[in-house]
C-alpha cells in the first residue's frame, strides 16, 4: 500500500544542505499496524506528512496504492487526503466553535455526502468511541482523552483506507493513552491499515511492527511483505480509483 524508494526531503540554508529525510526506503502493506519511532527531530513527522500527501518528496519515489504520488495533481491529492487517509494528531485539531457531532461531520460535508448518510456515519463513529452522548459538547467541554476520541471518530467517519496518527497519546495520561490505543487495536482488527508516529517505546511496541528512524534515516524496518503475497494489482486498482 505504501512504498518509499530512496525518498529524501531536503532543506537548503545558504550553502548548507539539510536532510529531514535521507534516502528512506520502506514498505507498509494493507491491513498492517506499524509504528514509526524516533526521537524529536528524527524526521518521523516529515515522513508522515509525505505519507499523508501533506508534503512532497524532493528525491525518490513514493508509491501509494501502486502509483507514484508525484503523478497526482493537487486536486487528486486533496481527494486522497479527504477520502483515503484518516489523520489523527497530538493536538486533536478540533474546531472550537463546533460541537463533537459537527466536528465529525465536517469532512463528510467536504466530500459532498447527502445529509442522511452523514448523520448515520457520524452516529456510528461517535458510538464506536463511546461519545454519542456527548455529541453536543464543544471541545472545551471535553477532556483531552474525549477530544482525541472525537478526533478518531472524525477520521473513522470518512471510512479511510489508512489511518495516520502523529503522537496521538502525546498529550494524554497513561490510563487515557491505554484507552486510545485500545481504539487503534479495534480499528486494526476491523481491517484498517494504521501508521502510528511516536517517540514512546511502550506505544510503539503495541504495533505489529516498528520502523525506527534517526537523523532522517531508517535504522530498522522489515521490508518484506509480511503476508507473503503479491498485492501489486490490487494496489494499482486502488490508486486508479483515487484518481
Amino acid at each position: 500500500m505504501i512504498v518509499f524508494d530512496n525518498v529524501s526531503k531536503i532543506y537548503r540554508m545558504g550553502d548548507e544542505t539539510l536532510y529531514a529525510l535521507d534516502h528512506v526506503s520502506l514498505h507498509i502493506y494493507k491491513n498492517e499496524f506499524v509504528s514509526v519511532i524516533g526521537p524529536s527531530g528524527s524526521g518521523k513527522s516529515t515522513l508522515m506528512n509525505i505519507m499523508g500527501c501533506l508534503d512532497t518528496a524532493d528525491e525518490g519515489t513514493y508509491l501509494l496504492g501502486g502509483l507514484p504520488i508525484e503523478s497526482y495533481s493537487e486536486d487528486q491529492l486533496a481527494k486522497i487526503r479527504n477520502r483515503k487517509i484518516g489523520f489523527i494528531f497530538q493536538s486533536f485539531n478540533l474546531i472550537g466553535d463546533l460541537n463533537a457531532e459537527e466536528n465529525v461531520e465536517l469532512p463528510l460535508i467536504y466530500q459532498g455526502l447527502p445529509l442522511k448518510e452523514r448523520r448515520e456515519r457520524v452516529k456510528n463513529a461517535l458510538d464506536k468511541v463511546g461519545l454519542y452522548n456527548r455529541r453536543t459538547h464543544r471541545p472545551n467541554q471535553l477532556s483531552g482523552g474525549q477530544q482525541q476520541r472525537v478526533a478518531i471518530a472524525r477520521a473513522m467517519a470518512s471510512e479511510p483506507d489508512i489511518f495516520l496518527a502523529d503522537e496521538p497519546t502525546g498529550n494524554l495520561d497513561s490510563h487515557t493513552s491505554m484507552q486510545i490505543m485500545d481504539l487503534f487495536h479495534e480499528l486494526h482488527a476491523s481491517g484498517h491499515t494504521i501508521v502510528l508516529i511516536t517517540h514512546d517505546e511502550g506505544v510503539a511496541a503495541q504495533a505489529e511492527r516498528s520502523i525506527r528512524i534517526k537523523d532522517g534515516r531508517v535504522e530498522d524496518a522489515t521490508t518484506s511483505d509480511p503476508y507473503g503475497d503479491d498485492r501489486s494489482e490490487e494496489n494499482t486498482a486502488e490508486a486508479e480509483e483515487s484518481r
